[in-house]
């Protein structure tokens, strides 16, 4: 069982990690700030409703609220990130996200808040963490060099847990010292360190000589590549179920706090802080467990404690009984979170990388939501602790999962483009949107070598089909046995071009073990054909009148 193959350790040890770049220094700075304003805002948001309404439903629907708008928007917002400049999408949310809080202040100072207004708003703060989140967490390959990349991407996870956990126990103290406005006032201010960080950073992706993507053509690419990697898509499964079955405790703690411990807000700050006490626990010492312990086992064991700490919450009678509960499911809850979120970096190139991490928040904050409101449900109908303990049963379930669905081990993958790719001389003039383009590689294959070719090509319709072919077939000629022809299509040449800019290291190495493969005295034979109707085309009549004879 002793590994190492977390995914973040070999970085994690490299003495010049993210802070050495001083432009990486400044926005992690910003983003710091904003996060834990973000999270004291929920703290406030999520009091105040606990406060105008009885009914535990409500509160639960704050978390849910605020999560909701990641699962619906966060494939878009990763999209987009994909193809615009990463700089400009973070300060539109993060303007969005400031002038919700504003009104959120506005509305409290004038005594305007309802159930329904809270959850809108807070529904409109969760739209800026879906656009902004992408864009971010991508942006780590342009702000620091690749060597550091893992580390960069443990330190944002560790630092938005971190803020997740310890903000909340400074929102409690806020609001029991100045009411849920003061929380709302703060998360307002926080913005503007963020806002003025990212006007000062220069632009950081180079401009690109294609034209962008459509946005759904752009979508559809990522949750194709997404749908053809096994590893991401166990990782995601996972992820959401750890959300669903953990969000439970935090969408109901201020339940706990006010019902079962018969205090107030500064009790629930002191809960949220032995929260964060875990969650900075977890952070210091995970690292000892990920170089004992495979990547399931890791993660197998977040789930188990997390689970066993939900327990120990339904049946605490006394705040000194919950505050051990409290450390054990906010060391988990960070581990486990910091894990799947390097885990998908780490295994994806960079021209994908924001999509498969929308896919990845998407299947996280849409598990949280449906939790949200499953567990607030459960806790109206049934109890507080009668919820706990089912959502404590669901995370056990999760984890005997992995039985089936394992957590894949880290690979050290070469995911970065060849860039060996040239454009062939075509013998016509082709526009960009022509097509469908057609693409037949001819292969002689010894019949000894047959079992390792079609391996091999197992392999090469994945990375042909995620990289953005639409078709793939593999044919076999029946006059002369040796001979195999792989055949894919694109919608055009734009894109054949883009297929190609998209090979890695790895996808190359796939490659070469073709071509090992072919016995012919030639590299395989590559034809590239356009479909065409019968009727001719602009682009099949020569343009010089001279060239007709």
């Amino acid at each position: 069982m002793a590994s190492s193959d977390g995914p973040q350790d070999e970085a994690a040890r490299k003495p010049d990690g993210p802070f050495a770049s001083p432009l990486y220094r400044m926005v992690w700075f910003g983003f710091a700030m904003s996060s834990f304003g973000t999270v004291i805002q929920n703290v406030g948001a999520a009091w105040l409703m606990t406060s105008i309404t009885q009914n535990p439903t409500w509160p639960a629907l704050v978390q849910a609220s605020n999560t909701l708008p990641v699962m619906m928007f966060s494939i878009v917002a990763g999209a987009l990130a994909d193809n615009y400049e990463r700089r400009n999408i973070m300060l539109v949310a993060q303007l969005l996200m400031f002038a919700a809080s504003v009104a959120l202040v506005a509305l409290e100072l004038a005594g305007g808040n309802t159930p329904l207004t809270l959850l809108a708003i807070t529904f409109l703060l969760g739209c800026g963490t879906a656009l902004n989140n992408p864009a971010w967490q991508a942006s780590v390959g342009d702000l620091v060099p690749r060597e550091t990349i893992p580390a960069a991407v443990a330190l944002n996870s560790v630092t938005f847990n971190i803020a997740r956990s310890i903000g909340p126990a400074l929102g409690g103290f806020i609001v029991a010292a100045g009411g849920a406005v003061a929380a709302f006032a703060i998360n307002a201010v926080s913005y503007l360190g963020i806002i003025g960080a990212l006007l000062r950073m220069p632009r950081m992706q180079p401009p690109d000589s294609l034209p962008r993507e459509h946005l759904g053509a752009a979508i559809a690419t990522g949750l194709r590549y997404v749908f053809m990697s096994p590893n991401i898509e166990v990782i995601l499964l996972r992820a959401a179920l750890f959300g669903f079955s953990g969000i439970g405790a935090q969408a109901l703690l201020p339940v706990v706090a006010r019902d079962s411990l018969q205090s107030g807000p500064l009790v629930y700050g002191l809960l949220l802080g032995a929260f964060g006490v875990g969650a900075v626990i977890g952070g210091t010492f995970g690292r000892l467990l990920r170089e004992r312990l495979s990547s399931e086992w890791f993660v197998r064991i977040c789930m188990v404690a997390f689970a066993a700490g939900a327990g120990l919450l339904s049946i605490a009678s006394s705040v000194v009984a919950a505050l051990p509960a409290l450390v054990v499911l906010g060391g988990t809850w960070l581990l486990a979170l910091t894990y799947f979120n390097v885990a998908v970096q780490l295994s994806c190139p960079r021209w994908v990388v924001a999509r498969a991490l929308a896919a990845y928040q998407t299947a996280l904050f849409g598990g949280m939501a449906l939790g949200s409101w499953l567990w607030g449900a459960a806790a109206e109908s049934y109890g507080v602790a009668t919820a706990l303990q089912i959502s404590g049963l669901a995370m056990l379930a999760s984890a005997a999962i992995g039985l089936v669905w394992g957590i894949p081990s880290a690979t050290r993958s070469n995911l970065e483009p060849v860039n060996l790719w040239k454009q062939p001389q075509l013998a016509f003039d082709l526009q960009h949107r022509s097509g469908p383009i057609v693409i037949s590689i001819e292969y002689l294959i010894d019949q000894k070598d047959i079992g390792e070719f079609l391996r091999a090509m197992t392999q090469r319709r994945r990375i042909r089909r995620r990289n953005g072919s639409i078709e793939w077939t593999l044919m076999r000629d029946l006059e002369h046995s040796e001979l195999w022809i792989e055949s894919f299509k694109l919608p055009n040449w734009i894109e054949y071009v883009r297929h190609n800019r998209r090979t890695t290291h790895d996808d190359a190495a796939v490659t070469a073990q073709l071509r090992a493969l072919h016995r012919g005295e030639n590299p395989p034979r590559v034809h590239r054909m356009v479909i065409r109707p019968t009727r001719p085309t602009l682009e099949d009549v020569p343009r010089n009148p001279a060239e007709l004879g």
